[in-house]
């Protein structure tokens, strides 16, 4: 597995997997404990996997979450989703840059989202399942997120939007969003 520094996002790492594939299909390892350790990331501070199945089309985020925030692994298992991440970390030298990543079930790989980052992708097949491995207990009451066409983000969605859930509907600018995180 070889692993891929994001440059444009500060502590973004790509996991790119080396699938052994035949007549059969393919077989991917898709986490290696001493991959992420040597990649300077502790494999036990995930404490718990969730997966979103999405029709094509369909927009989930930009989602961040306040308080001391959320690191993630996020990979597509099924179908292929087109993926983005902002960097909103004042501190960061690469605060409110953003960067895409095509991820796909034949590619199989993973990006390592830091805490203080805002994710979200959108479908481009139907279906397409994301896999999300998160560093903390999942607390609602910390979710934020962010108007997927802020301007201030200004990110190239491929396709139209299909579907969202009402609460990414009724998302705030960035500006007022980043507000609640401080």
């Amino acid at each position: 597995m070889e692993v891929i520094e994001v440059p444009t996002i500060a502590g973004a790492l790509l996991f790119r997997p080396s699938p052994h594939v035949d007549e059969r299909g393919f077989f991917s390892r898709t986490f290696d404990r001493e991959v992420v350790k040597a990649a300077g990331l502790d494999p036990d501070a995930f404490v718990q996997d969730s997966i979103s199945r999405s029709r094509r089309g369909v927009v989930r985020g930009m989602h961040i979450r306040s308080g001391r925030g959320e690191a993630k692994l996020v990979r597509c298992s099924y179908g292929a989703v087109f993926d983005v991440v902002v960097d909103l970390r004042p501190d960061s030298p690469t605060y409110r840059n953003r960067e895409t990543f095509d991820l796909t079930g034949d590619n199989q790989v993973t990006v390592y989202v830091p805490a203080g980052c805002a994710h979200g992708f959108q479908s481009l097949t139907d279906p397409a399942d994301v896999s999300y491995r998160i560093d903390r207990a999942h607390d609602p009451s910390e979710d934020v997120s962010i108007a997927f066409d802020d301007p201030d983000l200004d990110i190239p969605w491929p396709l139209p939007v299909t579907l969202m859930s009402e609460r990414d509907k009724a998302a705030p600018s960035l500006a007022l969003a980043t507000a609640r995180l401080s």
